[in-house]
């Protein structure tokens, strides 16, 4: 109890942004059979750390003081589970991950009086207690039935090594107990993603595939494959958000229909994904660019009475490749790179193609209002995590490879959740978002990225080639890490989880290390505009410069210079006696 009240004060300043990302992959469509999720938690005040719940078992009767995980405000008190498991982010030590993205959904819905449960918590009390991700659902869905529902409109990613499913959930505003919600199982060989917009729309309402909440119970019933809660089209109708036939409803279009902020600035997000691994995308770039269709008839023929939009992009896709770990990351490091919005290459870039904007998000000059472009990798990243479940690997647990601050120029590191302690690095406590540590994961890297955003095409190319070659080397290293794992397993468990917890501190505390002295020599190379790459020795010298290059703004930017200033900064012509 007073672990998880510390660090969710600790949290409290975590202030979230339409900001998340989420891309999940089944183990029919990964490389090595695994499930993965990934999950980037972006906001501008929230503090890149790894959480840790150690296992424990609870008297009969305890109490678990529940605080909002954004604020830290006391929520209530709930009934404590006889036992909770080990926890290591977002990962716990039976393979069961949560990730979140938050689409907000119909304003009136937002928040209820007397609710104890909001999503944060969820998340990290359901990861406590579950062993699947049937449970995990079984679980959150029964807590928001019992104590209530706090928060805005949620997208939860839930899996374990053998499936991967998206619940997502809106409240009922004030004067109603709990939520509304869906949870689809995403087909085996798929993949799908979400990023602050919903994205469940039509599912079965029958079948030997489908229950109610009402029959909670079947979950573990490996058939199901969608559940929803009783009077998801019902509390619809009340509303008055849903007029069509049941089988009409959309879950998505009817809580949180879709607009161009919705498309522009979040599906666009999981298109970046879909599209790396399957040919055809394009045909949905119109609507992710915020071009939303609203035809006179939904797909089935049925007139579209209430108004849905009738492009959306398909929930989930059969890429045409197997998605690796190595994949994952890269889809993490996304500026909508080689589409007509590269962020490399307009004029918010500037003379370097830097594919960050500072915020605000939209803006205006007179009355007209304009956007930047919200990519997956972004500057306001607290932290961010593949999770790697893995049913081919046997007592020693899924990887949770985590990185803090962007993603594009953080370095993924092999937490195995069976561990015990956390790096002194990564740590809950070192440091905060105000307030600087030396060894602080999340401000070394910071450190770092912030000095690529000054020239990112000069600079950006010397980090990414280091954290890649990081990550290909922990990668390569798996399969030796998990035999010798296994190995001490046998002799004893306790021995293994010793192993693991060493080898990623190790890890983790080196990274931080050697990336602080990469920072130093970057700042050392780069400095003052110059590039200074050290002279090869000469005898006789007293003292050796450095080989200096001077590369300006480059010729494209001067010609825009040229353009803007006009006559202001022309050299007068040389005399001609």
């Amino acid at each position: 109890m007073k672990k998880i009240l510390s660090l969710l004060l600790m949290v409290a300043l975590a202030y979230p942004t339409i900001a998340c990302t989420n891309y999940l992959v089944t183990k029919g469509a990964s490389k090595d059979g695994s499930t993965m999720i990934s999950y980037a938690a972006d906001s501008h005040v929230l503090y890149g750390e790894l959480y840790h719940w150690p296992a424990q078992k609870w008297p009969a009767g305890s109490m678990l003081d529940v605080y909002e995980w954004d604020t830290g405000k006391f929520l209530g008190k709930i009934k404590q589970a006889p036992e909770t498991y080990n926890v290591v982010g977002n990962v716990n030590e039976y393979q069961v991950a949560i990730g979140e993205t938050t689409y907000g959904g119909r304003k009136e819905l937002h928040h209820q009086d007397g609710a104890i449960m909001d999503y944060g918590s969820l998340i990290y009390i359901g990861l406590q207690r579950s062993k699947t991700a049937r449970e995990a659902i079984k679980i959150i869905t029964e807590l928001m039935s019992e104590y209530g529902y706090y928060s805005e409109g949620e997208s939860f990613s839930i899996a374990d090594p053998n499936e991967a499913w998206i619940l997502e959930i809106i409240g009922k505003g004030q004067g109603e107990k709990g939520a509304v919600w869906v949870a689809r199982k995403i087909p085996d060989g798929y993949i799908s993603g979400h990023a602050n917009q919903a994205r469940i729309t039509n599912f079965p309402l029958k079948g030997k595939n489908t229950i109610s909440f009402k029959n909670i119970k079947k979950i573990f019933n490996t058939n199901i494959e969608n559940v929803y809660s009783d009077d998801v089209i019902t509390f619809a109708r009340k509303k008055g958000y849903f007029t069509g036939k049941d089988e009409d409803f959309s879950f998505s279009d009817t809580y949180a229909p879709v607009d161009f902020s919705g498309a522009r600035f979040c599906e666009i997000r999981v298109w970046t994904a879909f599209n790396d691994v399957k040919d055809g995308m394009s045909q949905y770039w119109d609507y992710c660019k915020g071009d939303i269709k609203h035809g006179d008839n939904l797909a089935n023929g049925h007139d579209n009475k209430d108004h849905y939009a009738t492009n959306r992009m398909p929930l989930w896709i059969k890429p045409d490749r197997k998605v690796s770990v190595k994949d994952m990351m890269h889809f993490m490091a996304n500026h909508l790179e080689g589409t007509d919005l590269d962020m490399t290459k307009d004029m918010g870039a500037g003379a370097f193609g830097c594919p960050y904007r500072w915020r605000p998000l939209t803006w205006k000059v007179g009355e007209q209002e304009y956007i930047n472009e919200r990519a997956t990798a972004t500057q306001q990243t607290g932290f961010s995590f593949i999770a790697q479940l893995r049913s081919s690997v046997q007592n020693i647990g899924a990887i949770n490879w985590f990185g803090v601050d962007d993603a594009a120029s953080t370095v993924y590191i092999p937490m195995y959740t069976v561990m015990t302690k956390i790096p002194e690095s990564y740590k809950v406590g070192n440091g905060n978002i105000t307030t600087w540590s030396d060894n602080s994961a999340f401000w070394i890297f910071n450190q770092m990225s912030n000095w690529a955003y000054t020239r990112y095409s000069l600079i950006h190319p010397e980090i990414e080639a280091k954290r890649m070659a990081y990550e290909d080397q922990f990668i390569a290293n798996t399969a030796k890490i998990d035999a010798e794992a296994q190995k001490l397993y046998k002799e004893s468990p306790e021995k293994a989880v010793e192993y693991l917890t060493n080898y990623s501190i190790k890890q983790a505390n080196r990274v931080v290390k050697e990336w602080n002295t990469f920072y130093h020599q970057l700042f050392v190379k780069y400095s003052d505009g110059n590039i200074k790459v050290k002279s090869n020795s000469k005898e006789g010298y007293k003292f050796v410069t450095p080989q200096l290059d001077q590369p300006g703004y480059g010729e494209e930017w001067y010609k825009k210079i040229a353009r803007e200033t006009g006559d202001k900064l022309k050299m007068p012509a040389a005399p001609t006696h």
